[in-house]
C-alpha cells in the first residue's frame, strides 16, 4: 500500500520559484518511478516531470524544460519538483504518483498506480 501527499503549493507571482514535494509511505515499486502531473478545469492532467529511482533519469514536458527540475531522496523517501520561473500558465493542480517499471509511456498518466491528494499552484501575472 503506497500513499503519497503532495504539499508546497502556494500563491505565487510570475517570476517566483516554488517547491514542491511529495512523501511516499508504504512500499513502492522496486526500479520504478515518480512523476508530476498537474490538471486545470477543463483540461486533461498533463504530464509535467518524471524522475526514476533506479537511474535518476529525469523526463520533463517541453513547457517547463529549463524551468522546473525533478528530484529524488531516498533519505527522505521523498520526490521534489523545483519549479523556477513560474508562468500564469503554470496555475493548476499538481499531483504526484509513483509507477512501476516497464509500465509503458513514463509520460502518460495511465502507467501510474498511485496517486496523492494534489497541491494547488497559483501564479498571477
Amino acid at each position: 500500500q503506497v500513499r503519497m501527499v503532495e504539499s508546497g503549493g502556494r500563491l505565487a507571482q510570475a517570476g517566483d520559484s516554488l517547491r514542491l514535494s511529495c512523501a511516499a509511505s508504504g512500499r513502492t515499486f522496486s526500479g520504478g518511478g515518480v512523476g508530476w502531473f498537474r490538471q486545470t478545469p477543463g483540461k486533461e492532467r498533463e504530464f509535467v516531470a518524471a524522475f526514476t529511482w533506479n537511474t535518476g533519469n529525469t523526463y520533463y514536458a517541453d513547457s517547463v524544460k529549463g524551468r522546473f527540475a525533478i528530484s529524488g531522496d531516498n533519505g527522505k523517501n521523498a520526490v521534489h519538483l523545483q519549479m523556477n520561473s513560474l508562468k500564469p500558465e503554470d496555475t493548476a493542480v499538481y499531483y504526484c504518483a509513483v509507477r512501476p517499471p516497464m509500465s509503458g509511456s513514463i509520460y502518460h498518466s495511465s502507467t501510474y498506480f498511485y496517486w496523492g491528494q494534489g497541491t494547488q499552484v497559483t501564479v498571477s501575472s
